[in-house]
């Protein structure tokens, strides 16, 4: 996604403004057990689906909250945090993070993202901030909310 007229030159303009909103993406076991093998976060409550059932709260295996975080970045890119016209974009960090409603294992997510502010820093460089509602299809309360900082590179 392309917002459009959304440009290095013109980035100041859409400050406010939602940029959009992401496809669903599903949060499948497959990607919550791969996500458990990289960082090593092995918690019955992500891995063991019979353990889930029986003792959960939520009736099955949910997704690690730093897996959700992580879905942001490829999200945003989707999206089109970025401008065309940047020549490179890094992430620079987050300022608040919140997890609101745990991802139930086969569960789709999508982002929706608004620009909150832009400080152009010289050299090229801008720093944007964005905030992301990481909602979860059905439910009512998001899975997070997160605002994120972005450095791209003119």
């Amino acid at each position: 996604m392309t917002t459009r007229g959304y440009r290095v030159a013109t980035i100041e303009d859409f400050v406010g403004q939602e940029l959009g909103v992401s496809e669903w993406v599903i949060v499948d076991q497959a990607r919550i057990d791969a996500f458990a093998q990289c960082t090593g976060d092995t918690q019955w409550i992500h891995l063991n689906e019979e353990r889930a059932k029986r003792e959960s709260p939520f009736g099955g295996t949910i997704a690690h909250g730093y897996l959700t975080l992580s879905l942001l970045a490829a999200l945003a890119i989707e999206v089109g945090v970025v401008p065309t016209d940047a020549s490179a974009a890094l992430n620079y960090g987050i300022d608040k993070v919140r997890f609101m409603t745990p991802v139930r294992s086969g569960a789709r997510v999508r982002s929706r993202v608004v620009l909150t502010s832009v400080e152009r820093k010289g050299g090229g460089r801008i720093l944007l901030k964005t905030g992301n509602e990481l909602q979860i299809e059905g439910e009512d309360k998001p899975a997070l909310i997160a605002e994120t900082l972005v450095m791209i590179l003119a």
